[in-house]
């Protein structure tokens, strides 16, 4: 690859803005009255044997799609690792992509290890050492505020290993070998300003191969990562890692570099232009006297190019000239209507000399784009680089030009983290493996709820601690949007959970959130996998309801706001009620409502493509993310304890009465009992009332009456043949069912147990899955073992299988001392009262190769998500609808219909003759 000073049209992210000397010397007088060089012995050494990072897994956290900057977790990640890389733009930004640890909180007890064992689950992390886990954060500064950048690395020590590493807390002797991998021209220029005041040297990475390689990682890793964007609409698109390549690569910065990549580590600049982001902000610096890139860009967005431009209609009387195909708007000649009129340049406005510049660049970029795509024979085409900045009007432009010369054929896209391209490949240079082991599934992007954060108009600092959280949130109600929060100057006690890792300084506000183009905090999660029983991944989509209709949007978005009072007083009995959990309840609420609130959500509201296809699913798991950011673990807890003493102490008279009954009736009978014990939702506003009016026994008695044939979607009469056999086919029992189990209390105990028991009965294997964090009242898989374990006191059917699954780790054997067919629990992967099967915990996914009967249970599980969904085995979903609106648009029904769908496995296709 060329060097700068041999290739001009090289396209780097450098606009440069300050000059060099003048950056330095301002950091030097804001740095000189703080000393920040530590003993660099507690920092990380490079070498070529240093400890590998582990990518494997990796996840953004969170559904709002839109979120700028997300963190990405790496759970796999272990040993004395770099926290940090950076590209650093001469003149423009600063990215930063570091890594914060979290500890791992799984539970591996006896019983956990013991059905692991069962079900032949390995682990599933195939590296020597240990799993620590972690996320990656993306952090953006202005080059000209560098000294805040430093700053923000000091208090957080990035450049030791983070404020939880052991390597800093240690007492190893002093190193001079501490290094920052770094690109971009800045990572040469401010070399010498990180050794001075952090201790550290600059270990500068090739800025074409970051760019290939976060382009790479990200293209591979985040489900909602590419999109298109016409006339101002974003869709994302779905890219298949397996034909990712090749592709072109259009970074545009200063200049135009042009890429052909062919793989991991495979590709070549066939092209460039030096027309590119340096001439749009030189020649508008000149022409307009704007002061910054983002003001000569926002001026674009209020010009009206045609007072410059001369357009097709100029030249042949405002009409088109269709025979060529050029319409009346076209522009046939930038800038050239000024040749005609008798102007000076202070007669033009800037806004529209700026929108007139940024047509002309972008068009032609767009141009020789698609030009060198026709060349390879490429249809892909992605870009990136300084210049875009999520600018909408820019992705428009460019788009419109790849679709008019290609005539359709080709495409512009664009990445929601393509500012920080260069970042994440110096970052991956840790380790140059290529990023074989990552799969999408198990990268889940999620987004700290602390305050509000959208469209780049508000920015929370580095939270030191929940005290502080809650302190930003009651500022932000007194203040509103004009917050702006500083990075903290004194070491912070967190690694990014929770804080808002976007800090701001006042002056001039970055606009790269122009587009609400917002990305959260990556998470990678190596356990997760793809269920391995669904009919066609690549097709499958887990929301029923598509949230783009703005109607569905803001009714949903009433119904979680009309439940919010009730869920914070849930929320903080479960914690005693004191005033810390009150205060803490207050700030949830705040949050949570404020990110419902249209106004804080007019971007989604316009925009709701741009979150992906956003479903309800989305909705309900970033509730309950933010619960959980405010401390509140299990905000149901003490209700749940009590409905399953309660329904627990009914059972055993429950299943003396079916098995009176005959084989026909006691099927029909466990169906009736499931759909009405469904009823006991926490999560819905007509069950809540229920529960005002009578006790758990008394509503469960009154839904079974209600039990009346045939329901709304009525498929018993099929799963009874299949289960029971017809004169002309014997019954042959399935050899593994999955009960995807939802609520507490009655539903578990009074629906599913006596279903899993008369599956049992019949020899099949059953496994009850779970959610692996609690979600509303639904049962969590590790609250499950226990209850079983009382249920088995009054059953020997139930007993004989929870030993033979492992649930009963103590017990010394069935009386008959016969063999049984295991009971068995799995966590199903997520914390949601929905589920997404294209992430499942790898105990499910085991579990699941093989199962021939999938049960699911309940709205969330069965309606809102996965109601369309197909499966490679019977599939049976069962719910009550307990929302109107739910009922009227999916079964054309009331509140409280049932839903009894069943679905045999699809038979194979014939073989040819």
């Amino acid at each position: 690859m060329a060097s700068r000073k041999e290739d001009p049209f090289l396209g780097s992210n450098d606009i440069k803005e300050d000059s060099e000397e003048e950056v330095k010397d301002k950091v030097r007088e804001e740095g000189g009255a703080r000393e920040m060089v530590l003993p660099a012995g507690n920092s990380i050494h490079r070498s070529g044997s240093r400890p590998q990072l582990d990518l494997s897994g990796a996840a953004i956290q969170g559904n709002n799609f839109e979120e700028r900057d997300p963190t990405i977790l790496l759970p796999n990640q272990s040993d004395d690792i770099s926290h940090l890389a950076l590209d650093i733009g001469e003149g423009s930004l600063i990215k930063l992509v570091y890594f914060s640890r979290h500890e791992d909180r799984s539970n591996d007890d006896k019983r956990k290890r013991s059905i692991k064992e069962k079900l032949g689950v390995t682990n599933v992390n195939r590296r020597s050492y240990p799993i620590l886990g972690g996320r990656l954060h993306f952090v953006k500064f202005e080059t000209s505020k560098i000294s805040e950048c430093l700053d923000f690395i000091y208090s957080k020590q990035l450049h030791h290993g983070g404020m939880d590493s052991r390597l800093w807390l240690s007492e190893a002797p002093p190193s001079d070998n501490a290094i920052i991998k770094a690109t971009g021209g800045g990572a040469y220029k401010f070399a010498d300003l990180f050794k001075e005041r952090l201790g550290v040297s600059i270990e500068k990475e090739d800025e074409m191969d970051c760019l290939v390689a976060g382009a790479n990682f990200l293209l591979k890793a985040i489900r909602h990562e590419a999109f298109t964007h016409m006339e101002g609409q974003k869709e994302f698109v779905q890219i298949d890692h397996n034909d990712l390549f090749p592709y072109l690569l259009v970074n545009i910065g200063s200049g135009v570099s042009i890429i052909k990549v062919d793989g991991d580590g495979k590709f070549q600049r066939v092209s460039g232009t030096n027309v590119g982001g340096g001439t749009y902000w030189g020649l508008g610096r000149l022409l307009t006297k704007c002061k910054s890139f983002d003001e000569l860009l926002e001026l674009s967005q209020r010009g009206d190019n045609r007072t410059i431009d001369m357009l097709v209609g100029d030249i042949y009387g405002g009409m088109d000239y269709s025979k060529i195909g050029l319409s009346a708007s076209t522009i046939a000649s930038s800038f050239g209507k000024t040749v005609s009129e008798n102007k000076e340049l202070e007669d033009y406005r800037p806004e529209d000399i700026s929108l007139s510049l940024l047509r002309m660049i972008s068009y032609n970029i767009g141009q020789i784009s698609y030009l060198n795509a026709l060349r390879f024979g490429l249809k892909r085409i992605f870009f990136g680089g300084f210049f875009i900045r999520g600018h909408a009007y820019t992705m428009d432009t460019i788009s419109f030009a790849v679709q008019f010369w290609s005539k359709g054929e080709a495409q512009a896209m664009f990445l929601r983290h393509e500012g920080f391209l260069g970042a994440l490949g110096a970052f991956m240079s840790y380790e140059k493996h290529g990023l074989d082991d990552l799969m999408v599934h198990q990268l889940v992007e999620r987004f700290p709820m602390g305050a509000p954060y959208i469209g780049g108009r508000i920015h929370g600092p580095p939270l030191g601690d929940l005290n502080e959280k809650i302190s930003w949130m009651e500022k932000f109600v007194q203040k509103g949007t004009e917050i702006i929060a500083p990075v903290p100057m004194s070491p912070s006690g967190t690694t990014g959970l929770g804080g808002f890792e976007v800090p701001s300084s006042k002056g001039d506000t970055l606009r790269s959130d122009a587009s609400a183009l917002n990305v959260g905090v990556l998470h990678l999660v190596p356990t997760l996998e793809v269920f391995p029983l669904l009919a066609d991944p690549k097709m499958y989509e887990p929301n029923t309801i598509d949230l783009s209709d703005h109607n569905e949007l803001e009714y949903w978005f009433t119904v979680l706001s009309e439940h919010l009072p009730d869920l914070v007083d849930k929320a903080v009995a479960s914690e005693g009620g004191t005033d810390d959990a009150k205060r803490r309840g207050d700030a949830f609420a705040r949050a949570f409502s404020a990110h419902l609130a249209r106004e804080q959500l007019c971007l989604l509201m316009e925009e709701p493509a741009a979150y992906g296809k956003l479903g309800l699913a989305n909705l309900l798991e970033l509730r309950e993310e933010c619960l959980r950011e405010f401390h509140f673990v299990d905000a149901y807890r003490s209700i749940k304890q009590r409905e399953n003493e309660a329904s627990l102490a009914v059972l055993p008279d429950l299943l003396m009465e079916i098995d009176s009954m005959n084989e026909e009736t006691r099927l029909l009978t466990l169906i009736e009992g499931v759909l009405a014990a469904n009823i006991f939702d926490w999560g819905s506003r007509a069950c809540v009332d229920l529960y005002h009016k009578g006790t758990i026994i008394e509503i469960y008695r009154m839904s079974r009456k209600k039990m009346q044939r045939p329901w709304r979607v009525d498929d018993f009469d099929i799963f009874k043949e299949r289960m029971l056999g017809s004169k002309d086919k014997k019954p042959h029992p399935h050899k593994r069912a999955l009960l995807f189990v939802d609520n507490s209390g009655a539903d578990v105990v009074l629906g599913m147990l006596p279903l899993a028991r008369e599956l049992l009965r019949r020899g099949t294997e059953v496994v009850l899955v779970a959610n692996s964090l609690p979600a509303l009242n639904d049962v969590t898989a590790m609250e499950l073992p226990d209850i079983v374990a009382e249920a088995a006191k009054h059953c020997d059917i139930l007993r004989g299988a929870a030993e033979a699954g492992g649930l009963l780790v103590d017990a010394v054997g069935s009386k008959d001392g016969l063999s049984s067919v295991p009971l068995m629990v799995v966590e199903n992967g997520c914390g949601s009262p929905c589920i997404d099967l294209r992430q499942v915990s790898s105990e499910l996914a085991a579990a699941a190769k093989d199962a021939d009967l999938i049960i699911l249970e309940g709205m969330g599980r069965a309606l809102h998500t996965n109601f369309n969904a197909r499966f490679k085995c019977d599939a049976l979903k069962l719910a009550m609808v307990k929302n109107h609106r739910l009922a009227e648009k999916l079964i054309k029904g009331n509140i409280y219909d049932c839903v009894c769908r069943y679905e045999p496995r699809a038979s194979p296709a014939p073989a040819p003759a």
